[in-house]
């Protein structure tokens, strides 16, 4: 089973503006501070979801984890695919920088469930009900 990480999108309006990035066919680079020491599990099948204002919108699979640069100079390079898979959406608090996400923890995809014609919003506060 593959893990996957989970970063906010700071300065993402909402996931139309993610997919906008990703159909223009290039991969995203996620620029953070520490390399995931974990990498190789993320790099095997992982996905990093995004938390768009306060919700867990959307995931990106994960191409490569690079290191660049050494000491105080050092930064880590998140390689995405130019894919957004759209995600149920999951209230997630605010955090710094990424944490590991399990797979059983994170949200399924909105291909597999069965959300019908529901606005994005309704289905949103239908969850954080729990009557969905």
């Amino acid at each position: 089973m593959s893990l996957n990480m989970i970063k906010l999108g700071v300065g993402v309006p909402d996931v139309e503006w993610l997919e906008a990035r990703a159909a223009k066919g290039a991969p995203l680079i996620v620029h953070t501070r520490m390399t995931p020491k974990r990498a190789a599990e993320i790099e095997d099948g992982g996905s990093l979801y995004w938390v768009v204002k306060g919700v867990i919108v959307c995931r990106q699979p994960v191409v490569d984890i690079a290191t660049r640069g050494e000491g105080k100079d050092s930064r880590c390079e998140i390689t995405l695919a130019p894919q957004v898979v759209r995600t149920a959406p999951m209230a997630r608090r605010p955090f710094q920088g990424w944490r590991y996400f399990e797979a059983k923890d994170a949200p399924a995809d909105m291909s597999e469930l069965d959300a019908g014609e529901a606005p994005e919003d309704l289905v949103r506060q239908l969850r954080e009900l729990g009557a969905w």
